[in-house]
């Protein structure tokens, strides 16, 4: 194996290892989303409020286009992760408002 090879085969493993890493931490923060994103569906059912709210929605999807643009994120792709975490946390306050 050449010095080239050695030197780009131990910065995979860096890389990797720094992925792994973040994985983790998207893993645990998507978990402590979806522990608020429970809180809100309680209060709803408690309160007779719908499932989802659009226009909330709607501001999200703005916002995270700006931030993915100042994050130099394709904004399609995290307003595609943003609806699929929220047809989750809909499905949720859905159960959670037929008292399942």
């Amino acid at each position: 194996m050449s010095e080239d090879t050695e030197a780009a085969t131990a910065r995979l493993h860096t890389l990797r290892a720094s992925i792994d890493n973040i994985d983790a931490a998207l893993i645990f923060m998507l978990a402590e989303r979806f522990r608020c994103t429970k809180e809100v569906g309680v209060l709803k059912a408690e309160h007779g409020m719908p499932a989802s709210d659009p226009s909330r929605e709607v501001q999200q999807v703005a916002r995270l286009h700006r931030l993915a643009s100042e994050a130099d994120l394709d904004p399609e792709f995290a307003e595609k992760w943003f609806k699929f975490v929220v047809a989750e946390v809909i499905r949720h306050h859905t159960a959670a408002a037929e008292g399942r």
